[in-house]
């Protein structure tokens, strides 16, 4: 009985943690992806836009088929046309944008 709930949990465990690390997870909580002030200026100074609603043009490439999207501890990383968009995995926040380096 105790070792048929310890093989439970871990199975659990695991299909919990392969949920948690699927790109699918963030597109499914793009609604909630927004960023703050200072993270809004900093993307627009990383990328040179001047005016631009950040969040909408991080969704935009997020959403796209060509974006590579992985996890790494707590962020998102999402990857496209030489952009990389880092993301907080829990509150669903941009921390930051910026072009990749070669």
């Amino acid at each position: 009985m105790i070792m048929e709930r310890i093989v439970y949990s871990h199975k659990n465990q695991k299909e919990n943690l392969e949920k948690m690390n699927n790109p699918e997870e963030l597109i499914k909580s793009l609604s909630k992806l927004h960023t703050t002030k200072m993270g809004e200026e900093r993307i627009k100074r990383n990328l040179n836009f001047s005016e631009c609603d950040v969040v909408e043009y991080c969704r935009q490439i997020i959403t796209s088929k060509e974006c590579n999207i992985t996890k790494q501890g707590k962020n998102w990383y999402c990857r496209k046309d030489g952009i990389v968009i880092t993301v907080n995995s829990y509150s669903i926040t941009i921390i930051t944008a910026h072009i990749a380096k070669k």
